[in-house]
């Protein structure tokens, strides 16, 4: 079966990978509001489920929580295994098996969750398909894009989160007049329908993926020389065998490989060694800081903001919509430029705006808003109730920090682990990392409906200042990746000049992409600076095959063993 070797076409059908988890985000956060999801699964005192009262409370905080978060939780396992799993069979066939867990959604949300509980299981097996895409996705893509824009091709992962969000968000939205828009006989199917519409996706990725090339890192790992060279060709140099660019980033990987011979069988535990912990701790906090921003308790709970500015049902849930359409429209300032911004100033400048947007939202609620008890509508979340330019002060604001966001903390924050690790140890501290997002995706999830109940505006207190400190740990820790090859950053952590196991200091690095831009256009001066031996090899082979004719047969046979030999 011929493979697809455009790159563009590579992370654009793998990133449905990351549309996968946007769906999900979306299908929750749309019901949280809506009747028909708070009748069938009422836990307040006005009746039984399926009970016909407009005054349903839904599930209580703490059982909500728990259901939001019960994907994250079976994300988190799910991130974990991708490790080993994609170490064993593949980064593409990984990707696949995440795909075939995820028609558990059939089961779990097309007909049959009857009760809270079984809602609960299916979103844990769900999260697992999740868990195994999110850490997987970033470094199958990674490993095939050209060092230049991988930070375009990889935060594709995030657009691609935000657009699952904004579909399945308008199809919630369709989708809960089943049953008439000013009826009290609330329909399942105005949920169930949007939840299983979600197994589109999944299917079209699986049979895609087969068109797909393996990452040629995963290849070189596993010896098979000949099929990296022949994805590095197709993919970086138009099927070009000759090009500079192909010749110096196989014996990179090479070079590589042979240096981590030594590493035969490795672990997690191997990224908490002295030499690796830097490095670990870096990706895992990228993952961390993305969650303790507070976008995902924007994204999960946004019903219940817009519940306390005047918003509730099906107007607050297409009010609310706009800020998925902001999340789309400014992550592609970062998909354009993002490989030339650096990954540093784009976090540090993310860090701040939306520390000040947090900061505003908690001075806005507590000057201006009213304490409502028992909740507005019966819903203990909406604690507090704001009215005039004060709820419009809220909902603007709630819209700058998701601006804010878009293209900064959400594309990066899945760009940069896969350029931590060395390959030996690239899938398990991706796998890792990622699991460090959906723990703290899972303790969110529990945390923000309880909170918004309880201390009210002092929420976002709390994540304003989780948005300064991870400013100050980005700029004394984070080292800039931009414009290197995976290869290049594993030598600036192994800086014999840097800080022991540090490397070179983060504030001393630097965006590489120009240079590397024109060593990939076959550019041999810049080639030259990056591996002078084998451009001097490259322009003797070019040179002896311009000798006469009789002689050009066994010069163009040396050609082809040194590039064989990954020359």
């Amino acid at each position: 079966m011929k493979q697809v070797g455009n790159i563009y076409v590579i992370a654009a059908v793998a990133v449905v990978g990351g549309g996968l988890f946007g769906f999900d985000i979306a299908s929750m956060s749309a019901q949280l509001t809506e009747n028909s999801y708070k009748c069938y699964f009422n836990q307040g005192p006005d009746g039984p489920p399926f009970n016909d009262n407009p005054n349903c409370t839904g599930p209580t905080s703490t059982v909500q929580g728990g259901i939001t978060a019960a994907m994250a939780a079976g994300s988190w396992l799910g991130a974990l295994i991708s490790g080993p799993l994609s170490d064993h069979l593949g980064r593409k066939t990984s990707i696949m098996i995440g795909c075939l867990i995820w028609y558990s959604i059939l089961v779990r949300d097309g007909g049959a969750s009857s009760n809270i509980a079984m809602l609960i299981v299916g979103r844990i097996i769900n999260g697992l398909s999740v868990g195994i895409e999110s850490a997987q996705v970033p470094v199958y893509i990674s490993e095939l894009s050209p060092p230049s824009k991988r930070g375009r091709f990889v935060g594709l992962q995030q657009w691609a989160i935000t657009w699952g969000i904004l579909i399945m968000y308008y199809i919630s939205y369709g989708c809960a007049y089943i049953g008439g828009q000013n009826s009290y006989d609330y329909k399942p199917a105005a949920w169930r329908v949007p939840w299983a519409l979600q197994m589109i996706p999944a299917i079209l990725l699986f049979f895609a993926m087969f068109l797909l090339p393996e990452s040629p890192r995963w290849l070189a790992r596993k010896d098979r020389w000949e099929e990296c060279q022949q994805v590095l060709t197709m993919v970086h140099a138009r099927g070009e065998p000759n090009h500079p660019f192909v010749a110096i980033e196989l014996q990179d990987i090479r070079d590589m490989c042979e240096m981590e011979r030594q590493f035969k069988h490795v672990t997690y535990l191997d990224l908490f060694k002295p030499q690796m912990l830097n490095r670990t701790l870096i990706g895992l906090f990228t993952q961390i800081w993305s969650q303790l921003t507070g976008m995902n308790v924007m994204m999960y709970y946004i019903g219940y903001v817009f519940g306390m500015a005047g918003y509730s049902g099906n107007s607050g849930i297409l009010s609310s919509s706009i800020q998925y359409v902001i999340n789309v429209v400014m992550t592609l300032p970062a998909l354009i430029w993002q490989d030339r911004w650096g990954r540093r100033p784009t976090m540090l400048i993310g860090a701040f705006f939306m520390c000040v947007f947090m900061f505003a939202n908690a001075g806005i609620m507590g000057s201006n808003g009213a304490n409502v008890p028992g909740g507005i509508d019966n819903t203990p979340e909406e604690s507090m109730r704001l009215t005039g330019s004060a709820a419009s002060g809220l909902i603007a604001c709630t819209y700058l920090f998701v601006a804010s966001y878009a293209p900064t903390w959400g594309p990066v924050s899945w760009t940069y682990p896969p350029e931590l690790y060395p390959l030996r140890l690239r899938s398990q501290g991706v796998a890792l990392s990622t699991s460090g997002n959906w723990a703290f995706n899972m303790a969110l999830g529990l945390f923000t409906p309880p909170a918004f109940t309880n201390i009210m505006w002092k929420t976002y207190l709390i994540f304003g200042c989780f948005n300064a400190a991870m400013s100050i740990h980005v700029y004394f820790l984070f080292p800039e990746t931009a414009g290197k090859t995976l290869e290049e950053t594993e030598l600036m952590f192994e800086d014999p000049n840097g800080i022991q196991y540090l490397g070179t200091p983060a504030w001393k690095t630097h965006v590489k992409t120009r240079e590397t831009i024109a060593m990939e256009h076959g550019d041999l001066e810049a080639a030259k600076v990056h591996n002078p031996v084998v451009v001097e090899e490259m322009t003797a082979a070019r040179t002896s095959t311009s000798e006469p004719a009789a002689e050009q047969p066994a010069t163009e046979k040396t050609t082809e063993e040194g590039l064989a030999a990954g020359v």
